[in-house]
């Protein structure tokens, strides 16, 4: 599985006017379900926050990585959004968030299992910073995805 093959332009907005953590998840989870990944968007919202109580999803650099598995997870993706103003979010560095990426994975085992791919795979592109900058910096769906590369 490659980043770029999971990255579905459908799920993916640009240009979001968001101004709080739950109206840029609300608005990434609508994306989510008009596309047929998740089934209802209160539970998943619902699971998501479950999981951002144990810990930041906010990895530093305007980023942030929220998850969770929920059971109204019909298949495995992604939602990317891009917000033009930064937004509060708890974070590694303290910052608030621009480019959010949210992940739609089951709870069931195979869930668990995409659930770790999923994470390492985008951690290991968003760990460099010409990506994340890309990212943050793209107009269109088709360029969020080409921020990810290869």
């Amino acid at each position: 599985m490659e980043v770029k093959e999971i990255i579905d332009l459908k799920t993916v907005k640009t240009h979001m006017q968001a101004k709080s953590k739950d109206e840029a998840l609300t608005e990434l989870a609508n994306l989510l379900l008009e596309s047929g990944y998740i089934t209802d968007i209160p539970s998943f919202i619902k699971d998501i926050y479950a999981r951002e109580a144990e810990g930041q999803t906010g990895i530093g650099n305007y980023i942030a990585i929220p998850h969770g598995k929920s059971a109204a997870v019909k298949k495995i993706g992604v939602a990317i959004g891009i917000n033009d103003t930064e937004i509060p979010w708890e974070t590694l560095d303290g910052k608030g968030v621009k480019g959010i990426i949210l992940f739609a994975v089951g709870n069931d085992n195979d869930g668990a299992q995409n659930h770790l791919k999923l994470l390492s795979l985008f951690a290991r592109k968003l760990g460099n910073d010409e990506v994340v900058e890309n990212l943050l910096q793209a107009k269109t769906a088709a360029e969020v995805k080409a921020a990810f590369g290869n």
